[in-house]
């Protein structure tokens, strides 16, 4: 598995991490030991990065984390939350008072004194360029409930706006072969500034595994069932924002291109090692609802692949994505 710092934290962490939505809702039914198995069998594979949220099943997932790291007190693992989602999306809701609540709820569920890393969760656009809410994640590092901040967005342009700010230290982002955007602007000015990537969604909610076809269907609690148009949150986190037929019929071909260029992994194997070989990110997180997914993910952290790789990607990704994403995020 490679490593890679995480920006600002200057933490080391595995170049694939694990993405822990799928152990607290949204994604169908996860029992806690099938969760727990999924935690124990990323990290045996190399894994250092574990990445959830407050509203992941109203805390399930940061409270299954914590029950793992106190069974697990030695593994090292860099733990990374978000908060920000459990109250109406308002810019006045991202203050001092709330940031404290929220994160003593988060502490808790974690077992720990100190947060790793707290990232704003897709907070409104006008909160990334607002002083008094850098501020106060100042005051939370400076107390000691947490030990480093970033922010989590939804479009570039919020990126940049967080990467310009002295103490951020990581910006978690949607990127994968579907959404390219990032690559552009966003990770040159994070490499220049010494700020962390993360890349979320990176198999644009298993579109690129190659596994789904026009007739899959998902479970009724599942957000690719109930937010493929956005009613729930943002779109673009169901799919990467791409129409599902689309999705499905640009998949295939990516799984042709992987297979030509890594003819022993996985489609989801080459989508995931294509992102980490990309200058500036930090750690993948893709999900997994079992531990033979887990495993299978982290051992793309020491797949090869080649620079000719990039001009396929690239040319699909015009060819079949650009038009209905690019410039939407």
């Amino acid at each position: 598995m490679q490593t890679r710092t995480l920006g600002r934290t200057g933490r080391t962490v595995s170049v694939i991490g694990l993405g822990t939505w799928q152990l607290g809702a949204d994604w169908g039914e996860v029992d806690e030991g099938d969760a727990l198995a999924v935690l124990d069998a990323a990290h045996e594979s190399g894994v250092t990065f574990f990445d959830t949220a407050d509203v992941y099943g109203d805390g399930r997932s940061e409270s299954l984390i914590g029950r793992w790291l106190v069974a697990n007190p030695d593994a090292g693992v860099t733990v990374a939350t978000k908060m920000g989602r459990r109250m109406p999306q308002e810019h006045a809701n991202y203050s001092l008072e709330h940031f404290r609540a929220w994160t003593d709820r988060s502490r808790a569920n974690l077992g720990v004194d100190t947060l790793d890393l707290v990232q704003l969760h897709c907070p409104p656009t006008s909160v990334y360029g607002a002083d008094r809410v850098y501020d106060a994640l100042d005051t939370l590092v400076d107390e000691g409930a947490i030990a480093a901040y970033g922010v989590s967005v939804e479009k570039v342009e919020e990126a940049l706006a967080a990467i310009a700010r002295p103490h951020v230290a990581s910006v978690q982002i949607i990127l994968n072969a579907f959404r390219l955007k990032p690559l552009d602007e966003v990770l040159p000015a994070a490499v220049e500034a010494g700020v962390g990537i993360i890349a979320r969604v990176p198999l644009a909610s298993g579109l690129l595994s190659g596994r789904y076809t026009l007739d899959t269907t998902f479970a009724a609690n599942d957000h690719r069932t109930y937010n493929r148009h956005g009613e729930s949150f943002d779109v673009g986190e169901t799919f990467s924002g791409v129409d599902y037929a689309t999705g499905v019929r640009a998949a295939g071909e990516f799984t042709e291109l992987a297979r030509a260029v890594a003819p022993d992994a996985t489609a989801a194997q080459v989508a995931l090692a294509w992102i980490a070989r990309q200058h500036g990110v930090s750690s993948v997180i893709p999900g997994a609802r079992n531990p033979a997914q887990a495993r299978a993910n982290a051992a793309a952290g020491s797949l090869e692949l080649p620079e000719s790789f990039d001009a396929a990607v690239r040319e699909l990704y015009d060819r079949e994505i650009r038009a209905s994403v690019h410039d939407r995020w």
